[in-house]
């Protein structure tokens, strides 16, 4: 088992399969962004020789992220080999959905259990403006995929920008009402190379749910109180599904943290909102061996801060979000 010093038994890992994207979201990354070269980032073989790694230690729930995780070439097969190390009793995927239509089922049946899938509007207009290069049509058709092929229950993240899509809240919390869907309300966080949008266009979850309750009618809390993952659940009045808000900066979770991601250059990031790294690529390309790995991961996980800085005004600032995974 994997604990840090305040006792907190790490044993969820994220995992970025690729830092490209085929979208350039307004708050992720610029439109020109540069990518970095294969080379540099952890092969197939690799990405499972950690995983089974972890999983020795006791890491039991997978995401795979981005970037956009299903842009990765053999990405199905790669999904298939994580499901079979033994230990891993959860493996889920956030994506941007473009590419679900044809590749949900595949991936269910190799054995993804759930999907994340970012929508920040319903919008046609919007979504263009703040995706760049997206389609409405194609994130929805991989929406209804996911759904069909049992990738369930079908998350929805809306990260939410003002003066992009604030104006969205309320007809993006009413898909809960006829769908059992978990629609989620991110609030925008600041990071590397962190743009004014980021730290002055924040809208607060307290603000959120005002918006929702003046639209449609009352919130009650939902899953007893306690956080699903990093999401406040609540619930509209005779809704099929249910309201996420996931406030980093206004109400952090940071307590209840049992996360490391792992990028996809190989770093092991023990904060997503902290710029320290531990080096796994390097070590593991030199020839060290599995022991020499796991007591390098278990001194990372160790020293995992506490939580993140951003009330004293400390934001990370070595990394987009494309480059770290979500």
């Amino acid at each position: 088992m994997a604990y840090d010093r305040f006792g907190r038994n790490i044993h969820y890992l994220r995992i970025s399969l690729t830092d490209h994207c085929n979208l350039r979201c307004v708050y992720c990354m610029p439109e020109d962004m540069t990518f970095r070269p294969n080379a540099e980032m952890l092969q197939d073989d690799e990405v499972l020789l950690l995983v089974r790694l972890f999983a020795s230690l006791g890491f039991d729930k997978i995401r795979l992220t981005g970037g956009e995780p299903t842009v990765r070439a053999h990405v199905v097969d790669l999904v298939r080999e994580i499901a079979a190390v033994p230990g891993i009793r959860s493996l889920s995927m956030t994506t941007n959905g473009v590419l679900l239509g044809k590749l949900a089922q595949p991936l269910k049946d190799a054995g993804l259990q759930r999907v994340n899938i970012s929508l920040d509007t319903l919008d046609t207009v919007r979504f263009k403006k703040i995706t760049r290069w997206g389609s409405f049509d194609q994130v929805w058709d991989g929406i209804q995929a996911s759904e069909a092929a049992g990738l369930t229950p079908v998350k929805l993240n809306a990260v939410v920008v003002r003066g992009f899509n604030d104006q969205d809240i309320a007809g993006m919390a009413a898909l809960t009402l006829d769908n059992p869907w978990q629609v989620r309300f991110i609030e925008m966080m600041p990071f590397g190379g962190a743009t004014d949008l980021q730290r002055q266009q924040v809208v607060t979850a307290a603000e959120m749910r005002g918006q929702i309750e003046a639209a449609l009618g009352p919130l009650t809390p939902g899953n007893n109180g306690k956080l699903d993952g990093e999401a406040r659940i609540f619930r509209l009045p005779n809704a099929k599904g249910e309201l996420g808000f996931i406030s980093s900066v206004t109400a952090p979770f940071c307590a209840a943290c049992t996360r490391a991601r792992l990028t996809a250059d190989g770093k092991l990031r023990l904060c997503l909102l902290r710029d320290k790294e531990v080096d796994l690529l390097t070590p593991l390309r030199a020839g060290a061996s599995l022991e020499q790995l796991r007591q390098i991961v278990l001194d990372g996980v160790w020293v995992k801060p506490w939580g993140h800085g951003l009330a004293e005004g400390e934001f990370a600032t070595n990394r987009v979000m494309s480059e770290i995974g979500g």
